[in-house]
């Protein structure tokens, strides 16, 4: 057995805890995966296609409920495992290794699905890959800026959903420009069911912070329930006051970290 590779290991790690699926979908989109199939003698690998060339043939294996996804993988290793659990008897088939990027775009509007038959995987579908394609793995496609002459209504829950707000801790031990972090559940009309607001107090890169936390937020809210994020900030007035001034704050960044690291630089 071989050692993993960093796609393998961030895959792992996403696949027990969404706070670290984030960093995966970024590695993802940067990395070389391997694919099975054939690229045709007109065609190479990661360069653009004209008419005429050949196409790629890319293998499409069963899942349980009968229909079919195209299979990748993290690694070599990784795919020839999946082959062997796929059918002990067939030859080796062949491969392409590709950017991950260039394998999206080729296969846009297909299920695909990272590394099956194996104890770690992903399923991708359609919208999730456009998604990643054009958002970086942004879940937060559309967003709404809540200020202005606009009536909500804003309530701490008695209930904290608690997958979300330990994933979310989690992930701000890594987004470092992260202060602090607020929730609520807010109600756009009287009749809605109310869903999920977070604040964020931020330093510096709040569209990363902001991206990175709906990711999480969504993967984790409870019944599939809405999310949205605001920006808050200690002299704003109007959502920002009350956040900052009523609300406790569910995560807030913990200088003490930071300054041993201070020290242990100034000494080494």
């Amino acid at each position: 057995m071989s050692t993993d590779n960093a796609l393998e290991q961030a895959l792992k790690l996403a696949a027990n805890e969404p706070a670290h699926r984030p960093a995966f979908f970024n590695l993802l989109l940067d990395s070389t995966v391997y694919v099975l199939g054939d690229a045709g003698s007109g065609w190479i690998a990661g360069a653009a296609r004209t008419e005429g060339e050949e196409p790629v043939n890319l293998q499409h294996w069963e899942k349980p409920d009968g229909s079919s996804a195209i299979p990748f993988f993290t690694s070599m290793d990784a795919l020839q495992q999946a082959q062997g659990h796929q059918s002990q008897n067939s030859a080796p088939q062949p491969f392409l290794a590709l950017p991950a990027r260039t394998l999206f775009a080729m296969t846009a509007g297909a299920e695909l699905f990272l590394n099956p038959k194996l104890p770690y995987g992903k399923e991708f579908g359609p919208d999730e890959i456009t998604a990643l394609m054009n958002h970086g793995g942004d879940a937060l496609t559309e967003r709404t800026i809540l200020e202005g002459g606009m009536r909500i209504t804003l309530s701490e829950p008695q209930e904290k959903p608690a997958q979300m707000i330990n994933s979310l801790t989690r992930l701000f031990a890594d987004v470092k420009q992260v202060r602090r972090a607020f929730l609520v559940q807010v109600r756009d009309q009287p009749q809605e069911e109310p869903h999920w607001l977070i604040g964020l107090e931020c330093e510096q890169d709040e569209e990363a912070a902001i991206q990175a936390t709906g990711q999480v937020a969504t993967d984790t809210a409870p019944d599939d329930q809405p999310v949205d994020i605001c920006l808050v900030g200690e002299e704003e007035p109007g959502i920002s006051h009350y956040f900052i001034h009523h609300i406790t704050p569910f995560y807030v960044r913990k200088w003490g970290s930071w300054l041993r690291t201070l020290n242990d630089g100034a000494s080494a």
